[in-house]
């Protein structure tokens, strides 16, 4: 490979971050919506532009060559160095940004996050917008992988290392109960550990010495919520959950003994996104406080001073 004469794509640079992010040219592929095929022809291509292999394709389970290994931290660089030209075009002419991408937990899909997109939309005229909504680990790894701009999710332990954070809001757990049988003798729905949340509130109660008994492990507020309000037992949720989920015939209560509480911060790479991020924290504030805090307070006016607003 000479390299001579052969201009680098910055997708096919994507195309390599992807790949070495993700182990494997086929998930590179299922990430960027391309064919497992493309990704292999722009590697090669990115290959003939540096006249050096990057990828050992000798190698099971997938890895760079010494050279890839080398130039991986610059490929990345490159990357970073195009989202902040990306964010400076949207500062520097908001209807000149040509896309967004954002995760939200889904908490905020019917609330909050039709609103936000629409004012911005409404500032951001010439923009494609990618809105990808699920748990939050699973959007803290996809704002890694640069999948996406920017992340609104609960805070996670261990996160945080090269991001920027803006909080949003503090909001605590709480018990749900089927209407007028708060503190019954019902069985605990949990919501599912193998999320975030499930494992947090498992910790809690643990550490509380609790070990309520459950036949249920679900992943839904929802489906949780409809299953508290048959009265088939109760459950450890959010009110940002619960307003979320919409449903009748629960009742909500402080959870006992010690509080337990998250974080909702919104998550960009440190820098990339020039003001934006701070831009969007802003806006979602107001919307949360006019959207989540007002009608929770106005359901269950003891979550004043524990369901707040950060700044």
């Amino acid at each position: 490979m000479s390299g001579r004469g052969e201009k680098i794509s910055i997708w096919a640079v994507e195309m390599l971050v992807a790949t070495a992010e993700e182990g494997a040219i086929t998930a590179a592929a299922r990430r960027l919506g391309v064919s497992a095929s493309a990704v292999s022809q722009q590697i090669t291509a990115l290959e003939a532009a540096l006249g050096a292999e990057l990828v050992d394709r000798s190698a099971r389970p997938f890895a760079l060559t010494a050279a890839g290994r080398a130039f991986l931290p610059h490929a990345e660089a490159m990357l970073d160095e195009l989202a902040k030209g990306r964010a400076g075009v949207g500062l520097a002419d908001p209807a000149g940004l040509r896309s967004f991408r954002l995760g939200m937990i889904e908490d905020f899909e019917a609330e909050v996050t039709p609103l936000l997109l629409a004012s911005m939309g409404v500032e951001l005229t010439a923009c494609r917008f990618l809105l990808e909504t699920g748990p939050s680990h699973r959007l803290a790894a996809q704002l890694e992988a640069r999948a996406l701009d920017m992340v609104v999710a609960a805070e996670l332990d261990g996160a945080g290392e090269g991001l920027e954070r803006h909080p949003l809001l503090t909001e605590p757990f709480i018990a749900v109960w089927p209407e007028g049988q708060v503190e019954a003798e019902l069985p605990l729905l949990h919501y599912s550990q193998r999320t975030v949340m499930g494992r947090q509130i498992a910790a809690h109660l643990a550490r509380a010495g609790a070990a309520p008994g459950h036949r249920f492990e679900i992943d839904s507020t929802p489906a949780i919520l409809a299953m508290v309000a048959a009265g088939q037992g109760w459950s450890i949720l959010t009110p940002t959950g619960v307003l979320h989920g919409k449903r009748q015939g629960v009742a909500l209560a402080p959870l006992p003994g010690e509080a337990l509480t998250r974080r909702i911060v919104l998550s960009a790479r440190a820098g990339a996104m020039g003001e934006m991020p701070g831009a969007v924290a802003a806006r979602l504030r107001g919307l949360l406080a006019e959207r989540i805090v007002a009608p929770a307070r106005a359901e269950a006016a003891w979550l004043a001073g524990r369901l707040r607003i950060e700044d």
